[in-house]
């Protein structure tokens, strides 16, 4: 197919806020048709296993047990795809040919980030597959965060670690994206909406995503976040995937409710993202997506596979909610403004009680509304198992 792009509008009729406001008009610009196989939600909508081991990580000196990671991921592996061995568990998504991004998420550095174990269990199931160590991309929006990770020393020396951008925007000094061929943005291929008034209304998908991969495993982790409530599959693909996204907070509000789905939902994102591997290893309950103390981090100590973000996502709003509760701290679905400081993460981070945005954990729901998974709790099927 050629690259003349065909525009989309997504909301053509307003579709209400969760707090009564008009989500904004998306208008979204692809040239990648959608693919008749696998992508979110994939062949197993609404089906989640859970695998939980006391033994995953030690929360004294927080390091995980790569043995016993790589017995849960077997495990999760087969128990999802009802096949026997691992091996045949990963042949069902992949092939030799694949070029394949495993998408962490290095934003809680230093406590909660997604763990090299299962990254590297990752790689080495790929590789019995057939997949080259060079067809195998791990990729973050920044290279500041992938290098404070640092996940080369843990990998095949062939895998490429690739970033968009060289820094977040909260960074000291930004800087350029960084030289890779890979490196950088679409300028095809993006998703354009006008929240506040903004000079820059486009946010456009990584030039690796769409020009380079086949097929993309989405490793988020369990946390806690101030404008989506939890962020976990949905928001770790979508805003890990496209540029200039931290425009949708400002004083207060945040339109994480409709955008996260939107971006989501994106060709080729939505079709190439055919696995999710969520780590709750580790978690953070409150102050999320960043973890600078171990204050508000936890350890769940499980993992969750599945196709279907939307569907373990669900699950993940529970579990934040569920040890905010345990700990006194209100709930990520209240929208009280008495609890609310706008851009004041200083009060933030010293009350588990204090929001900086009207929190939007609707934006699971939502998603589900574009097709993209099961959001009904009473519709999603779990499979527990102990390792």
């Amino acid at each position: 197919m050629d690259r003349r792009a065909f525009v989309g509008i997504l909301g053509a009729a307003p579709l209400a806020f969760a707090q009564g406001e008009n989500a904004p008009r998306y208008r979204v610009v692809s040239a990648y048709p959608p693919s008749p196989a696998l992508g979110m939600p994939g062949p197993y909508p609404g089906s989640v296993v859970a695998v939980r081991s006391e033994r995953s990580v030690d929360p004294v000196t927080n390091a995980a047990n790569a043995d016993v990671v790589r017995e849960m991921m077997a495990r999760g592996m087969c128990a999802l795809t009802g096949e026997s061995t691992p091996g045949a568990a990963w042949r069902r998504f992949f092939e030799p040919s694949d070029v394949v991004g495993i998408k962490v998420n290095c934003g809680g550095h230093p406590w909660v980030v997604s763990s090299r174990e299962i990254v590297a269990e990752a790689i080495e199931q790929l590789r019995a597959v057939g997949v080259r160590p060079s067809q195998v991309y791990v990729f973050e929006r920044f290279q500041n965060q992938l290098d404070d990770v640092d996940y080369a020393p843990h990998l095949p020396t062939d895998v490429q670690i690739v970033a968009a951008e060289r820094a977040n925007p909260f960074a000291r000094d930004p800087g350029a994206a960084p030289g890779h061929p890979d490196g950088g943005y679409d300028p095809a291929t993006y998703v354009e909406a006008n929240f506040f008034g903004e000079e820059d209304t486009r946010s456009n998908m990584m030039r690796l995503v769409s020009r380079r991969l086949t097929k993309i495993i989405n490793v988020p982790n369990m946390k806690d976040h101030g404008a989506t409530g939890a962020t976990g599959c949905l928001k770790n693909i979508a805003y890990g995937s496209f540029s200039n996204v931290a425009r949708t907070h400002y004083r207060g509000t945040s339109h994480t409710y409709s955008f996260v789905g939107t971006l989501a939902s994106v060709e080729p994102l939505r079709s190439r993202t055919v696995l999710q591997i969520m780590d709750g290893l580790r978690g953070v309950w409150h102050g999320g997506p960043f973890a600078p103390t171990r204050r508000y981090v936890f350890y769940p100590k499980q993992l969750l596979f599945g196709t279907d973000p939307v569907a373990l996502d669900r699950l993940l709003l529970d579990v934040i909610d569920l040890k905010r509760k345990a700990e006194g701290a209100i709930s990520i679905w209240d929208r009280s403004p008495e609890h609310l400081k706008a851009d004041d993460t200083e009060a933030r981070d010293a009350d588990p009680n204090s929001n900086i945005l009207i929190r939007e954990p609707g934006h699971v729901e939502y998603a589900s509304r574009l097709g993209l998974g099961v959001a009904d709790r009473e519709r999603i099927r779990v499979q527990n198992l102990e390792v």
